[in-house]
């Protein structure tokens, strides 16, 4: 997607505000994808038992449900880049809306495990296509300074999403609807699906991506309406239109000009999943029922939910001011040292009840760290004209592990219940290592000094 930020020269003080009502629709609008994001993901948490009574599924066969929708994520992330780049992340995003709605409903009227299994990958393809062009939507449009608490209100709302799954399974589990409340479960997430598409409809299309397609008229009107003063807007757009280096139509994304950001988008979205937090959100009842305690797993599941939210927001506070690097060393060894207390009490060599307070210390440091920084790090380090096809990389890296490790999970705890914990901390300490010796800090840096310093080259 041939687009830029605003020039590095742009004065800060001429930047539209926050409360902007354009700018805080266009953000509130490309976020509320996240909550779908979430939602979708994590809803199945509390169905696990239910479809496998249904449908008489092994460990292997639950796997294969579980991460069904992962595999439809992967194609989705890995297929958004060239519809993005060719007809603009806002109406490719409005197709992904419709794939939400058809597949909650989908889901919710299953008729076999079969037309279960493909609406939930219909809904995967929805999922991995907004993870990619929902975070560039949102960096092409907001102020250089604020970029990555804007682009980080994806990630609290895929948070919030995943609380309102775990809010949503728990009442409607106290609801009394008998052996078909999984039905309900995957259904109710049509309702925000439906929002979302409509809220669509009112957004402009991105002032960047307008201006590499030479509609100039129409993009010095979306700049306006995002809170940048006409004159300047005018001004602004033939700016955007002059850094144009490269013609979108010829851009390409290459291993050798592009080397450096492809490294870093693989790296920071594989190691997001090499924490287990979503084979863990996804498990998280099978894994307090194992391990016990007064709470149900229900209540369990909600509050990790709540400190995910808490400190997801801690996250976007600190983005901007501690920056990007510091944020992943810090959760690195935060979640290591937490995973390993979890293992050991899931083995039963500490306490049943440390599980919990455990989980809870890891998504403590997970949420502030690679759990704010992956969608912002991904769609600020490619160069303009490759953004939706670079992040396209980083998000179906992000989901391809995500669907081995859901669909692996049962089998490998079958084995041992504490090894999944040991292989995901063992992998935070190699993230640690690897972000302290190769990341760079990208915090309040122009996209176009960006290109600069990760060294990419011209054709």
């Amino acid at each position: 997607m041939a687009i830029v930020t605003q020039p590095a020269s742009a004065d800060p003080g001429q930047e539209p505000s926050l409360l902007h009502p354009g700018l805080l629709a266009c953000i509130a609008t490309a976020a509320l994808a996240g909550l779908l994001f979430g939602f979708d993901t994590a809803v199945i948490s509390g169905t696990t038992e239910s479809l496998r009574s249904q449908y008489g599924l092994s460990d292997v066969w639950l796997g294969v449900t579980v991460s069904s929708a992962l595999w439809g994520t992967l194609v989705g992330a890995l297929g958004a880049g060239i519809p993005g780049d060719r007809y603009g992340s806002r109406n490719t995003l409005r197709v992904l809306a419709l794939f939400y709605v058809a597949g909650g409903l989908g889901c919710g009227l299953a008729w076999s495990w079969e037309s279960l299994v493909f609406f939930r990958v219909i809904a995967g393809l929805a999922v991995g296509g907004s993870s990619v062009l929902a975070p560039v939507y949102i960096a092409e449009i907001s102020p250089p300074a604020k970029r990555g608490r804007l682009v980080a209100s994806f990630q609290f709302m895929v948070i919030f999403g995943i609380l309102a799954a775990y809010l949503s399974n728990a009442i409607i589990a106290s609801a009394g609807l008998g052996t078909e409340d999984w039905r309900w479960k995957f259904g109710v997430s049509a309702v925000p699906a439906l929002i979302f598409l409509l809220l669509l409809l009112r957004i402009p299309n991105s002032p960047r991506w307008l201006v590499a397609r030479g509609r100039l008229a129409e993009a010095v009107r979306a700049l306006a309406q995002v809170g940048i003063d006409p004159v300047r807007a005018e001004r602004q757009a033939e700016e955007i239109g002059a850094t144009l280096a490269v013609r979108t139509e010829r851009a390409t994304l290459s291993w050798r000009r592009h080397r450096k950001p492809i490294l870093l988008a693989i790296m920071v979205a594989g190691f997001n999943q090499l924490s287990g937090i979503n084979a863990l959100l996804y498990y998280l009842n099978d894994i307090f029922a194992h391990a016990g305690g007064r709470l149900s797993p229900d209540v369990q599941a909600v509050i990790i939910g709540a400190v995910n939210a808490i400190f997801t927001a801690v996250g976007m506070a600190l983005i901007d001011r501690v920056g990007r690097r510091t944020l992943l060393l810090v959760g690195s060894i935060g979640m290591a040292t937490c995973l390993i207390v979890a293992g050991f009490a899931m083995g039963h060599i500490l306490p049943g009840w440390l599980v919990l307070p455990a989980l809870i210390g890891f998504i403590a440091f997970f949420a502030p760290s690679t759990g704010a920084v992956i969608w912002v790090y991904i769609s600020e380090v490619f160069p303009t004209s490759v953004r939706g096809r670079g992040s396209a990389v980083g998000a179906s890296t992000h989901w391809g592990l995500d669907a081995v490790i859901a669909a692996t999970f049962p089998a490998v705890a079958a084995i041992s219940v504490s090894l999944p914990f040991f292989v995901f901390a063992a992998m935070m300490l190699v993230q640690f290592i690897v972000v302290l010796t190769y990341f760079p800090e990208t915090k309040g840096v122009s996209l176009e000094e960006m290109e600069r310093n990760l060294g990419v080259t011209r054709d």
